[in-house]
């Protein structure tokens, strides 16, 4: 069974995708850039809060979804340099408990709306 997660404390899509997508216990959580769902503006000169807005987006869409950040198995993160490695694990470290989720990291040329990160997370909810 398919479900379309939306919540209106995520950024909307500004394209043709959906947040995130629930199939049975899996979720599929869109890309997710430093928008702030209330203005749909770009969090600009700090990348340490355009990362956290990127993991409150993330958050966000997990509970719309029925379930917690802590439940994310694999996430992957885009960096257009790879230099904020270190920083993204220093935030991760503040926002997951142990184990950590799976995660790939790559660095782009580019990501939308000229942003920093921007991170995919799949969650896998509890059966119930």
């Amino acid at each position: 069974m398919r479900e379309i997660i939306k919540t209106d404390k995520a950024p909307e899509a500004i394209g043709t995708y959906s947040q995130a997508v629930k199939v049975n216990n899996t979720v599929y959580i869109s890309g997710q850039i430093g928008l702030v769902p209330e203005t749909m503006e770009m969090i600009t000169g700090d990348i340490a809060a355009e990362i956290k807005q990127v993991f409150a987006n993330i958050s966000a869409i997990c509970e719309a979804a029925g379930g917690d950040i802590n439940q994310v198995v694999k996430l992957t993160v885009l960096l257009t340099d790879l230099g904020n490695f270190t920083l993204i694990n220093e935030i991760m470290s503040t926002i997951f408990a142990q184990p950590y989720p799976a995660r790939a990291a790559y660095e782009v040329a580019g990501l939308p709306k000229d942003g920093n990160v921007e991170i995919e997370a799949i969650m896998a909810l509890d059966d119930n």
